[in-house]
């Protein structure tokens, strides 16, 4: 069955249509939340609710964008949720253990863990969101923009300015 077919079965309550699609998609949302929140216990979380929205509005789904397109508009948005919820991001120490641990499982999946990966991780959610949404998954800033819902401005301005800071921070590394 492709995705389109499941999609409506799964919009019509067909729970074995939903299972296919969600697992489907799994993967791909995982990796994108690793990346996304640098924290693999997060990730996972955030990939649970993620899936339990989904189930919830399946039907809101309206096809105007892909399938794994609104799947991380709705991952983004709860992670950013989580993120005003908290008011702060974790602590420097719980920040680097998370990274060891995405580093140690990243390299022991094959991924690759590039130094530009290392420096977008010291970056705050406002500006790795951007620049990982527009130059590791390809997305235009309008699509960033509803994907945050934020100004498409604000976006241009995060992903400036957020590259700005990789820059500086991949130039302090290669002094080191």
């Amino acid at each position: 069955m492709d995705e389109q077919k499941q999609i409506k079965c799964a919009q019509r309550g067909d729970s074995q249509a939903m299972a296919q699609l969600l697992q489907s998609h799994y993967s791909f949302l995982m990796k994108y939340l690793i990346k996304m929140t640098m924290n693999p216990a997060l990730a996972e979380d955030i990939a649970q609710e993620t899936m339990l929205r989904c189930i919830e509005k399946i039907k809101l789904y309206n096809g105007k964008s892909k399938f794994s397109s609104w799947l991380i508009t709705l991952a983004t948005r709860i992670y950013i949720d989580q993120m005003r919820r908290k008011q702060v991001e974790k602590q420097w120490k719980d920040q680097e253990q998370a990274l060891r641990q995405t580093e140690w499982q990243l390299k022991h999946q094959l991924e690759a863990w590039t130094d530009a990966v290392q420096a977008l991780s010291r970056l705050s959610y406002e500006w790795r969101l951007p620049i990982l949404l527009k130059h590791y998954y390809g997305y235009t800033q309008d699509e960033i923009a509803e994907i945050m819902d934020i100004p498409p401005g604000t976006v241009k301005s995060r992903i400036y300015h957020g590259l700005q800071q990789l820059r500086k921070e991949l130039t302090t590394d290669e002094k080191e």
